[in-house]
């Protein structure tokens, strides 16, 4: 086999199985009567499908229970809770798009928001070369916040010099913003892997 293949029904499968700054995705088994601490996400949009059992879904005040092959989606800022309902586990493929730190906002009862909380990356499977030191990832991020920004000038000149929209021009567009694309990827890859090493 060329590439991996993920099965939920295998036990060592139920883990993250690929961690980027585009995404996280993963196969979760949560047992009967748990829930989850309810939060929302300042950038990502998370997918839920349920693979077995039932779990019920709260997002932004609405409540919806879920079985096998149903799916939900919280977006940014959608207040999420889950709850394995029934007695038997759960187990769900999910996915937030995009992962960069902190994944996850909490929020005190009054509404008011809590602290950021930057998750080790060993929480979500993902090992760091601890032999970086925190410099040179500074250094990384100085030299990818250059790249950004050199490709938003890109792409300001040539959005600036499109007089008319055709082919050709959204061609050179999209050559352009897929580069800052890539270069923001790369900012956000430095700083996962820099800022759960800040002291609390």
């Amino acid at each position: 086999m060329g590439f991996p293949v993920y099965d939920f029904r295998n036990p060592e499968h139920i883990t993250n199985m690929l961690v980027t700054p585009q995404i996280r995705s993963r196969f979760l088994r949560m047992e009967p009567g748990t829930e989850a601490q309810g939060h929302t996400h300042d950038l990502g949009h998370e997918i839920f499908l349920i693979l077995s059992g039932r779990c019920e879904f709260t997002i932004d005040g609405e409540t919806e229970v879920l079985d096998p092959g149903q799916l939900c989606v919280a977006l940014v800022d959608q207040w999420h809770q889950v709850r394995v309902v029934g007695d038997e586990p759960m187990i769900m493929y999910l996915s937030v798009t995009p992962h960069v730190q902190p994944t996850h906002t909490f929020w005190n009862e009054d509404g008011t928001r809590k602290p950021s909380r930057f998750s080790p990356n060993a929480s979500y499977d993902v090992e760091v070369d601890e032999s970086v030191d925190e410099d040179a990832l500074l250094n990384r991020m100085v030299e990818a916040n250059n790249a950004v920004q050199d490709a938003t000038f890109k792409l300001s000149r040539a959005v600036g010099q499109t007089t008319f929209f055709d082919h050709y021009n959204r061609e050179n567009i999209w050559v352009v913003m897929r580069d800052l694309h890539r270069q923001v990827a790369r900012l956000d890859e430095v700083w996962n892997e820099l800022a759960p090493r800040a002291d609390d």
